[in-house]
């Protein structure tokens, strides 16, 4: 399964996905019965992290991309996708920090390994 791929693209791309299922989860949560007040304040709330989420899933979709097609360029946009999430959301960039060096390093790996194939 990891033959000419990159396992640290591989982690970067699992830890993303956990990363985005939980705040779907965790934000889609937060619309549950709740009297007015709290549901305006959590629909605030995900109006304000949709851009980060949206960043956030698309970059996990092009380190599955970069993964599984062994395509170093797809690796690239999901680590630069994932800085994006971070400056869109800086509150919680310090859960984007371990993807996006992970994804960088994934995608130099990913590159060698192309050169080499």
């Amino acid at each position: 399964m990891f033959k000419n791929r990159s396992k640290v693209l591989f982690i970067c791309a699992i830890l993303g996905t956990i990363y985005t299922v939980y705040l779907i989860v965790y934000f889609a949560g937060t619309m549950g019965d709740l009297n007015s007040t709290d549901e305006l304040g959590g629909a605030l709330a995900t109006a304000l992290v949709m851009p980060h989420m949206v960043a956030m899933a698309l970059g996990t979709i092009f380190s599955w991309l970069g993964f599984f097609l062994k395509k170093s360029w797809a690796a690239l946009v999901g680590a630069i996708l994932y800085c994006v999430a971070a400056v869109v959301f800086i509150m919680y960039a310090m859960f984007c920090i371990p993807m996006i060096v992970l994804g960088f390093i994934g995608f130099v790996k990913q590159k060698k390994m192309q050169a080499t194939a």
